[in-house]
């Protein structure tokens, strides 16, 4: 399927979140522009990174939650109210990113003003609601029957279980008030991503965790549409990546909550 053969089906699928998602991708190209007049930096890089990684990220996400919200059977309810908490959730995240970055200061976890501890508990609670709704998706998931490959089906559980888990890291970092373990957060990390090259890092957990809702499910529908392998072995290989992944997730986990940075400065 072509990019914009894709793109006219998500659109159909889910006329919100197309729309989420592509103000969100159009806003993170958009921002490269005082990423090079603002030389502003919060904790060691630009003040305007945060923000196009993030609008980026909210793009893929609400571009995946709009297709799969689609394939739950005699869910119109459920799927229009999901919808909808996934686009407020995200618009009011990415809002409080921006207007942050806009005063030189970081948004998570900053309780150094009143206004900074307000917006930190707005965004939240936002984060929190988002996150029950992706565990309502998931019980969706396994209580109903979807018209689909079963190879592929058996992905997005999976992967819904790895997403989970890189939420509730998440959930670890707000927790801690703090991304990095043993060191400070800020101060060197990889180029772009940040993540740290001094301390140990749960972002990296994080990253790969909310990631899976896309890796595995694409896995699976790779072997569908690349292969000629039986169904019962790409259910095998898919359910034996899933499973790899995971464990890459948590190992990760691991090593960044005993203070190890992935990569060494």
């Amino acid at each position: 399927m072509k990019i914009f053969e894709w793109l006219a089906e998500l659109r159909y699928r889910s006329p919100l979140l197309y729309r989420v998602g592509m103000i969100h991708l159009i806003l993170g190209f958009l921002l490269f522009v005082p990423l090079m007049v603002d030389s502003r930096e919060v904790m060691g890089i630009n003040t305007w990174i945060k923000p196009i990684k993030f609008s980026f990220s909210i793009c893929i996400y609400a571009w995946t939650f709009g297709w799969i919200l689609f394939d739950l059977p005699n869910s119109k309810k459920w799927i229009k109210g999901l919808t909808w908490t996934v686009a407020v959730s995200m618009i009011f995240e990415i809002a409080v990113i921006l207007f942050q970055a806009s005063r030189a200061t970081h948004s998570h976890y900053n309780e150094g003003t009143l206004l900074d501890g307000v917006l930190f508990g707005i965004m939240g609670l936002f984060i929190a609601t988002n996150t029950i709704a992706i565990i309502i998706t998931f019980i969706l998931y396994l209580i109903k029957k979807p018209n689909l490959d079963k190879t592929y089906l058996m992905a997005l559980r999976l992967a819904f279980v790895v997403f989970i888990i890189g939420n509730w890291v998440g959930g670890e970092m707000i927790k801690n008030k703090a991304h990095s373990v043993g060191i400070a957060d800020g101060g060197e990390g990889l180029p772009f991503l940040n993540w740290s090259t001094l301390g140990g890092d749960l972002r990296i957990a994080h990253f790969l965790g909310l990631h899976a809702i896309q890796l595995i499910p694409l896995f699976a529908f790779f072997l569908y549409k690349k292969t000629e392998l039986s169904p019962n072995v790409r259910y095998a290989l898919t359910a034996l990546f899933a499973v790899a992944y995971g464990g890459i997730v948590s190992y990760l986990y691991m090593q960044a909550a005993d203070g190890v940075p992935l990569f060494s400065s």
